[in-house]
């Protein structure tokens, strides 16, 4: 018999990259004049996901938004009525994200509740091509998101880095042990990367698009003197149990 957190997780989506692979902006890409303010938070231990919450920030800023892109460690609060979206990038470290990050998200859950928001977990599990890499990918994820209580707009999956420069001796040794056991690249003379970059690009363009359109909706609402509330909300991740996943 099914269980009420299984039942749950039919109604429930999550996408990994790349993607559907079709060039060219969506409408949803395209935001016309109407801009956004972004918050991206972001949690990182080798650097890897620092990287991709920078990339995220440039892309917004492309497209004519405002993005703020914040450590974890320094960013507590989010003012509400100062953004209209708000990502949040963490990576997996035996099986778990940062815990700056967790606390921002319990801290500011009400405030993720009202705006558009979205996760990306990074980890190396999001790379593999195998079903249970990508289901310990996905747990770790759901963990996350359980113990925060939170329920973003969007989730996605992000391939992360071997980053055996940046690794110290016990670590470099672990996490190549790691890879020659999951068939991964096992040269430490040198960092790996599988970030998928052009659809993280896609992802953001899209996210920063609802950002835009949340912030009208606020503006119109204000001047029509009216709370425009939630908004719908979906794509989450199904629930389950994490094990161990590595960035």
């Amino acid at each position: 018999m099914a269980s009420p957190d299984s039942r749950l997780a039919r109604d429930r989506q999550i996408e990994i990259g790349p993607g559907d692979g079709r060039g060219g902006d969506s409408d949803e890409q395209r935001t016309g004049d109407t801009m956004a303010s972004l918050l991206i938070v972001y949690g990182t231990t080798e650097g890897q996901t620092r990287r991709i919450a920078e990339r995220m920030g440039e892309v917004a800023r492309e497209m004519g938004h405002t993005a703020a892109v914040v450590n974890a460690c320094a960013c507590r609060s989010v003012f509400h009525g100062r953004y209209d979206g708000v990502m949040v990038a963490a990576s997996v470290h035996r099986g778990r994200h940062q815990r700056s990050v967790l606390r921002f998200a319990r801290e500011n859950l009400h405030a993720l509740s009202r705006l558009p928001s979205a996760f990306f977990s990074v980890s190396l599990s999001a790379a593999g091509k195998e079903a249970r890499q990508k289901d310990d990918a996905r747990r770790c994820a759901d963990l996350f998101l359980r113990e925060a209580g939170w329920s973003p707009e969007t989730v996605r999956l992000v391939a992360g880095a071997l980053a055996y420069t940046r690794y110290n001796l016990p670590t470099r040794l672990m996490m190549k042990w790691i890879a020659w056991r999951e068939g991964g690249d096992t040269d430490t003379s040198r960092d790996h990367e599988y970030t998928e970059w052009d659809q993280l690009r896609r992802d953001v363009q899209l996210f920063a698009a609802r950002g835009a359109r949340a912030g009208a909706d606020r503006g119109r609402g204000r001047r029509g003197g009216r709370d425009p509330g939630l908004r719908g909300r979906g794509n989450l991740i199904p629930d389950s149990v994490a094990r161990p996943a590595f960035r």
